[in-house]
């Protein structure tokens, strides 16, 4: 539930900070964000697995939290790091994503 509020406060902050307009739709346990071009990223929490799931343009990915971090499963990295990194490829803007 956290890291849904994050990247939320994340996106709000983003729009009053830049000229991104990332449209941000909350579903129970899950967050689409959509940018000007209609392209999306989907973060969805998978309770039974202990798992934050994400789909972009580059693929899906699924992370568990390590007690620090919440890592990729099969090694890609940190979360926001992962999800700042999409988001700015699918905006076209550098865009900065943190817990």
């Amino acid at each position: 539930e956290q890291v849904l509020m994050a990247v939320e406060q994340c996106c709000d902050r983003i729009n009053d900070a830049t000229d991104a307009d990332v449209d941000v739709q909350r579903s129970g346990g899950m967050v689409t964000l959509v940018f000007d071009n209609r392209s999306q990223i989907i973060i969805n929490q998978q309770k039974p697995l202990q798992e934050m799931w994400m789909a972009a343009r580059s693929g899906g990915y699924h992370y568990r939290f390590d007690g620090t971090a919440w890592q990729d499963t099969k090694g890609a990295g940190e979360f926001f790091a992962c999800l700042s990194r999409d988001a700015t490829q699918q905006a076209g803007l550098a865009l900065q994503f943190s817990a």
